[in-house]
């Protein structure tokens, strides 16, 4: 009679269970699936103190969606590292409680590829990965090893799983991730896309440079022995540690290394058959003659993580907006600028960058800001571009793009450096300007952009 009872209990189970009505393993494929994706996080105060409706509606935003992602410029620890003797521009780090400020705001994911991973060394990243992933957030981009910071790592929802493969070209070399033979370690660090730079100029010019390298010696060895060029091509030559190339006009070409194109992709494609969606993100400081130009190797690169699976790109790094392509029907968004940017407010600085700056060791980080910026005259204070941002909020039906909204955000220009920083929807006049400078960014790759009650939407092939 109890086993009767028990067979019976298991066919009521089964019944409810995997019957049509609720079966509910599978996912539903017309189901919307959205992302709240923003640009770099640089934080340094807390988030969740403040209630200004306008913070209070983005924060909503951010949550509201079924994911969340921002690029994590900072590093946590109570100062158990000690400086490299390079960072990415100053030392950033953050109290370690602060990483639950970013959990609070709603996000899910944070990329840790940028020209700051390595500010701390190896001990600094350890503890930034120790405290992320206390805080509840998958992260991706920097490892023990170069095959680690190379690989996705996957978010699991109720709706679909994600997978994030985070990369940057902008960094210090001592940052990039190694491998190992296995009788030395492998080096921890970033996951890098190298890439060769050469200076392309006319002919009379490049001549002028070739002859003050023979001047001074540098096509000869310590010895006075001509050094070979069988290595340079005809116009080209490698000088001064740098290459060089002749051309019509005056330029800078970039091209991204093969072998590094090679082993990410392979990564996407593989990310892209383990999950729902694929991001895959990317810090570029590198620009085109102004820091709103996305230089060739970036969209070239973009392009083919598209082809290699990825469903979305993420740009962040010139701590400024670019345009946004759809290719292939995936939108590339080659940056979204800021969503934090509090660098003005470190509770330290290594005395590297008062030294640069031939301050004292009664001159502390307030100083060091009155001098880099000669009290808001010059530099991050003086653009406005750089405290005007997005958020994009791409929606998904059955992984097809069907919207892409763009919420305008004001991170405070002209504010004092104590409150500018942190995000507030932007007001009416304000995000028709930032909408307005997205159309012209975004003109050049045939992407529209429309403005409705004060949100952009990307103009899509069917319509919205």
């Amino acid at each position: 009679m109890k086993r009767l009872c028990v067979l019976l209990l298991y066919a009521i189970f089964y019944v409810a269970c995997y019957s049509n009505a609720g079966y509910a393993q599978h996912r539903s494929a017309d189901e919307p699936f959205s992302m709240a994706l923003t640009g770099d996080s640089i934080i340094t105060r807390k988030l969740s103190v403040y209630d200004e409706p306008e913070f209070l509606q983005l924060i909503d935003i951010v949550r509201s969606a079924d994911i969340a992602f921002t690029n994590l410029e900072m590093l946590f620890h109570d100062y158990e590292p000690y400086p490299m003797a390079e960072s990415g521009g100053t030392w950033m780090r953050g109290a370690p409680e602060l990483v639950g400020e970013l959990k609070w705001a709603g996000f899910d994911l944070v990329s840790r590829a940028n020209n700051h991973s390595g500010d701390y060394g190896t001990l600094g990243l350890q503890l930034t990965t120790k405290y992320v992933e206390e805080a509840g957030l998958v992260h991706a981009g920097v490892g023990m090893s170069l095959a680690e910071a190379r690989e996705a790592k996957f978010l699991e929802t109720a709706k679909a799983r994600v997978a994030l493969i985070s990369i940057s070209s902008s960094f210090a070399n001592h940052m990039r991730a190694g491998r190992s033979r296995d009788d030395v370690p492998a080096r921890p660090g970033l996951n890098p896309l190298r890439y060769k730079t050469t200076y392309v100029l006319p002919e009379t010019m490049y001549s002028t440079i070739e002859q003050a390298g023979e001047s001074l010696g540098e096509f000869t060895d310590q010895d006075g022995v001509p050094r070979g060029r069988e290595d340079d091509a005809p116009g080209e030559m490698s000088l001064f540690g740098s290459n060089f190339a002749t051309g019509d006009e005056a330029g800078i070409r970039r091209v991204a290394n093969e072998n590094d194109v090679v082993e990410i992709s392979a990564v996407v494609n593989n990310a892209s058959r383990l999950a729902d969606f694929t991001i895959v993100t990317m810090h570029s400081h590198e620009y085109d003659r102004r820091r709103d130009a996305s230089p060739e190797f970036l969209e070239k690169f973009a392009r083919s993580m598209i082809e290699a699976g990825a469903d979305v790109f993420v740009g962040h790094g010139p701590h400024t907006l670019r345009g946004i392509e759809i290719f292939r029907g995936k939108p590339i968004l080659y940056s979204l600028g800021d969503f934090l940017f509090q660098n003005e407010t470190l509770d330290r600085l290594p005395a590297d960058n008062y030294v640069r700056y031939e301050l004292d060791g009664d001159q502390h980080v307030a100083d060091f800001n009155d001098v880099r910026y000669a009290e808001d005259s010059k530099g991050f204070p003086t653009v406005p571009g750089i405290w005007e941002a997005v958020v994009a909020v791409p929606t998904f039906n059955d992984r097809n793009l069907t919207e892409l909204a763009l919420y305008p955000i004001d991170l405070g220009f002209g504010r004092s450096r104590q409150v500018r920083g942190r995000p507030l929807l932007a007001n009416p006049e304000l995000g028709e300007k930032i909408i307005g400078a997205l159309q012209r960014l975004s003109g050049q790759y045939g992407t529209e952009i429309v403005m409705r009650r004060g949100v952009g939407y990307v103009q899509l092939e069917n319509g919205k």
